[in-house]
């Protein structure tokens, strides 16, 4: 659980730091957004997802 709870930890760190740093390119990031369809964003954060579970998987093994 406390592995968990630094992966979450670690993303908010990531998030916030590119916020920090480039904040009117997160902005236009998120404006563009709204014009992808929802599937084509949900394939993306699947594959996000995915990508992850292997790159943890990899790392802890």
């Amino acid at each position: 659980m406390r592995d968990l709870w630094t992966a979450l930890a670690l993303v908010l760190v990531v998030e916030g730091t590119l916020y920090a740093l480039f904040p009117e390119g997160m902005k236009r990031a998120a404006a563009r957004s709204l014009s992808v369809p929802p599937q084509t964003l949900r394939v993306a954060g699947l594959a996000a997802t995915c990508a992850g579970v292997i790159l943890v998987w990899l790392l802890r093994r």
